[in-house]
């Protein structure tokens, strides 16, 4: 069963109870009113009449007379009376009664003094209300009873129509009831099944895009939509990046194997190259000792090269992968003044053609950042290297600004520079800006692990460049403005 059939049926089901006990209490209320009036009326008739007993020896009772204008009141107003004396079995009757044929049955005498009171009885196709008065001899013993009785066809109409209408009534109003609560039902489940239709539509499909319409009111099913609409929100993010991660990593597999093969061609070929060089004979080829001592010579040189660089590339994809899993690591504060000038004297021994310029350092005594001195260090030598491989001539400068709550590590080239179009790819793995101008050293991964440092610590990085006048990165980076404690 449905929850819209469930929801209907237990609403009819309290109100078919409700009506029953409205109908019940609607119907003793006109029940007891009424009753309670003609029982009060016949009661009063019966006590109102005066009785004369005509008695006989010891206390016999021979007849009961009534006084003639009672008797005829009694029948104006549609009573019937009857006397029953025990003693002889004599029943007298009101002139109406013996008209109509119409007698009522006696309690017997042992019953009399608990059948005081009023009865119900059947006569002539007639339904009466009686009350019964024993009638008792001078010593207190009862001898007869009066019975005086009114028909109750009128009431027993009154009250039949009452129960029709108040059945027809109810059943009317729970099937109406019923219909309605089945419409509204069905009308506030509807954004239900919408919510059933979308999830189908996800169990069956792909499509993550869709959201439930809701017109409705901010209830308990529209904060129910809002939601779903939230999760599905989520999921499609999930879902996004889970197909970008997937995507990414079969490109990164994909570069990576083809950076790979390349040193390893390399390496393959010198190899046989120099087995089959050394395999020679004596005399064998025109090639002479020192030319073949020369060629094995560039091919160690060579394999040695395509070693290191297959080096870097494995440490290089080993950091990428740690950060891919979350792996985080130490921070502690650290002195700017002497990381920079640290930084500055080393970088000055890496390869380069440019002229290496250094600015003034001072201004970072007693500055601190929170952070990871040995991955910052690495993070500066990757975008200063950077600098030196597209800067064939002219300068590299590093120098620092403040911003506020930052402090901005600035390297700047008068180098190639680069296409505006290019900046927002420079920080994916195995990109190279200028691959399009015949500029291929390194693999590309440099500047993804620089940028991963930087996110790690709560930095960002700035790119100002344009083709042929060089690059500008400034790396920004939180202050710790209190020193540490020593």
């Amino acid at each position: 069963m449905s929850i819209r059939l469930r929801l209907t049926a237990w609403y009819s089901g309290i109100l078919a109870v409700m009506l029953l006990a409205l109908s019940a209490a609607i119907y003793g209320f006109v029940y007891i009113n009424t009753y309670g009036d003609l029982k009060e009326r016949v009661q009063k008739q019966a006590e109102q009449l005066k009785l004369v007993p005509i008695w006989g020896l010891n206390n016999s009772l021979l007849s009961v007379g009534m006084n003639f204008s009672q008797a005829s009141r009694l029948e104006e107003a549609n009573y019937l009376a009857q006397t029953h004396i025990y003693q002889g079995n004599i029943t007298q009757y009101t002139e109406n009664m013996i008209a109509s044929q119409i007698t009522f049955d006696v309690p017997d005498i042992k019953e009399l003094e608990q059948s005081k009171g009023f009865a119900q009885a059947t006569a002539g196709g007639y339904h009466f209300m009686i009350y019964q008065i024993p009638l008792r001899n001078p010593v207190g013993d009862p001898v007869a009873i009066l019975q005086v009785a009114t028909p109750t066809n009128q009431e027993d109409r009154l009250m039949a129509r009452i129960k029709s209408v108040l059945l027809f009534g109810s059943f009317a109003t729970l099937f109406a009831a019923f219909t309605f609560g089945l419409f509204l039902a069905r009308k506030a489940m509807s954004p239900i099944e919408k919510v059933i239709e979308a999830a189908n539509g996800i169990q069956t499909g792909t499509d993550l895009s869709s959201r439930i319409e809701n017109d409705g009111p901010p209830d308990e099913i529209g904060r129910l939509i809002a939601t779903v609409n939230s999760m599905l929100g989520r999921m499609e993010g999930f879902y996004t990046e889970l197909e970008d991660s997937y995507a990414a990593q079969r490109r990164f597999v994909s570069d990576a194997s083809h950076e790979l093969r390349t040193p390893l061609t390399t390496i393959r070929g010198n190899i046989d190259l120099l087995h089959k060089v050394w395999e020679m004979k004596p005399g064998e080829g025109s090639m002479t000792e020192e030319e073949i001592r020369q060629l094995s010579v560039e091919s160690v040189k060579d394999i040695a090269d395509e070693s290191k660089r297959m080096s870097r590339l494995v440490a290089d994809m080993l950091s990428l992968a740690r950060a891919d899993t979350g792996r985080t690591f130490d921070i502690e504060p650290v002195a700017l003044e002497p990381m920079m000038t640290e930084v500055a004297r080393r970088a000055s021994f890496l390869p380069h053609e440019a002229e290496w310029v250094t600015g003034d350092m001072s201004a970072l005594n007693g500055k601190y950042i929170v952070g990871n001195k040995d991955y910052l260090q690495q993070m500066l030598f990757i975008f200063i290297d950077n600098a030196f491989k597209y800067t064939p001539s002219g300068e590299v400068t590093l120098d620092t600004i403040f911003y506020q709550s930052q402090v901005g590590i600035r390297i700047r080239d008068t180098g190639i520079g680069m296409d505006k179009d290019e900046v927002p790819h420079i920080f994916d793995r195995f990109y190279r800006a200028d691959e399009s101008r015949g500029i291929t050293e390194g693999i590309g991964l440099g500047l993804s692990i620089a940028k991963w440092i930087i996110d790690e610590h709560g930095g960002s990085v700035e790119v100002v460049t344009r083709q042929g006048e060089g690059t500008t990165f400034v790396i920004w980076l939180p202050l710790l403005f209190a020193p540490p404690l020593e």
